[in-house]
């Protein structure tokens, strides 16, 4: 014989100055989770949505990331061959890149930053289909002009529409913005990359990767082959989005693992929370305890009906905590990536599955904080309570 739920709702509403104790920590501690797991969320989806499945990217074999790497104008040229690779209309879709870092200073603090500044050619946009000019147009080829991604606009100064940027001491024009989507690209700012390369002291010619349509997603293993097999080709194919993937693999591991200490930093901190609460409960109720006992329902129930209140005081705290931390999803943040030692904008992602994972983690204290109590209470002796009736 179970005990009836109402039973539960009522102790809970009678307590309830200790039930709002527990809450309280219990959605502190789901909101700091969702938080950090948000955080790392955000900068992982930023950077794997920068690349395409249907782009594959050429780097100097052993590279570790484009700032290492080296493609020569000669094996540039066999990309642009090999048939693999799309083409359209004015030639085969590739995009070589020179990528270089550059200090500008932050709207927040004034202070120097470091932003990714690729040369591209005019193909880029075609190749990297998630850029659209937003406003002004794209630099002409030959000219010190530039195009800025929408978060380096709001992230550094002097990069609105028609300004003059001194970059590696020559002074460049703002003429364009563009959108990639929410991806890195929108942390960076381009312009023509035979003008790059001079300025800041690069051989003609190089560029530190090369991205390539292809001409369909499962094409890239035939390219692959291709490039093993062609000895004037030391660059290596693999697909963009696995390198963006494994480019925000590691500050996305560490963001997780601190987010997770600090979440069971604080979770053990709620645990306790709930079982004062519950014991409280069990204290105050002992001769409620006993008559049921008395009146037939057996220990299990007893075991059940105060987990369960404990479970649902956890669900009450993590739909709080749900809620608290939802208004930070789209918040826009910055941090350093280690790959490229550039500034990255991103964007907290408070997304469903996240808020089930707190909702789990919630009912995992709850359920720590409520069964011990629980089980104290199924072992009450019914006598001794009974005799302060």
């Amino acid at each position: 014989m179970a005990l009836p739920v109402v039973y539960n709702v009522e102790s809970i509403r009678v307590r309830w100055k200790t039930t709002i104790v527990a809450i309280t920590s219990i959605a502190g501690t789901v909101g700091v989770f969702i938080a950090m797991l948000a955080l790392a969320k955000g900068f992982q989806a930023t950077l794997i949505t920068s690349g395409s499945p249907q782009n594959a990217m050429f780097r100097r074999a052993g590279a570790t990331s484009e700032m290492d790497s080296a493609v020569t104008l000669d094996e540039i040229r066999v990309i642009e061959d090999a048939p693999e690779v799309a083409r359209d209309s004015a030639g085969a879709l590739v995009s070589p890149e020179v990528v270089v870092v550059a200090a500008l200073p932050l709207k927040k603090s004034g202070t120097d930053a470091n932003v990714l500044f690729r040369g591209v050619t005019p193909r880029a946009p075609d190749v990297h289909d998630n850029v659209h000019i937003t406003g002004g147009r794209f630099f002409q080829a030959g000219l010190f002009e530039l195009v800025v991604g929408k978060n380096a606009t709001m992230s550094y100064s002097g990069l609105a529409l028609d300004s003059m940027v001194n970059l590696g001491g020559n002074s460049w024009k703002v003429v364009g913005t563009f959108d990639a989507g929410g991806s890195a690209l929108d942390s960076e700012i381009w312009a023509d990359a035979d003008l790059v390369n001079p300025t800041y002291k690069r051989p003609t010619g190089i560029s530190q990767t090369v991205v390539a349509r292809l001409e369909s997603p499962d094409a890239l293993e035939k390219l692959k082959a291709r490039a093993e097999g062609d000895p004037r080709l030391k660059a290596r194919p693999e697909r963009e989005t696995d390198y963006y993937a494994k480019t925000s693999q590691n500050l996305t591991t560490l963001i997780t693992i601190l987010g997770t200490m600090v979440a069971v930093v604080m979770g053990i901190g709620a645990v306790f929370a709930a079982l004062n609460t519950m014991y409280s409960a069990v204290a105050e109720r002992s001769r409620e305890v006993a008559t049921l006992r008395a009146l037939g329902f057996p220990g299990g129930s007893i075991v059940v009906s105060f987990t369960f209140e404990a479970l649902l005081i956890a669900l009450v705290g993590a739909i709080v905590g749900c809620l608290v931390v939802l208004p930070i999803n789209g918040l826009t943040t910055s941090t350093l990536n280690f790959q490229t030692f550039s500034h990255l904008a991103f964007a907290f992602q408070v997304t469903p599955p996240l808020m089930v994972v707190g909702i789990g983690f919630a009912l995992l204290m709850g359920l720590l904080g409520g069964v011990f109590p629980a089980l104290r209470a199924a072992r009450m002796p019914i006598t001794k309570a009974l005799r302060d009736l």
